[in-house]
């Protein structure tokens, strides 16, 4: 039983670290990426 609850709590967690994380990512690869275009052109 508490097994399968720490299971749930697990693959919930997970998905929402995934959630949490991937707005982040693409706002620093996009952050990144302007950066690095600015920095390209001077």
């Amino acid at each position: 039983m508490f097994k399968a609850i720490a299971d749930v709590f697990r693959a919930v967690g997970g998905a929402v670290a995934t959630v949490v994380t991937l707005p982040f990512r693409a706002i620093a690869r996009l952050f990144g990426g302007a950066s690095d275009s600015a920095h390209g052109r001077h």
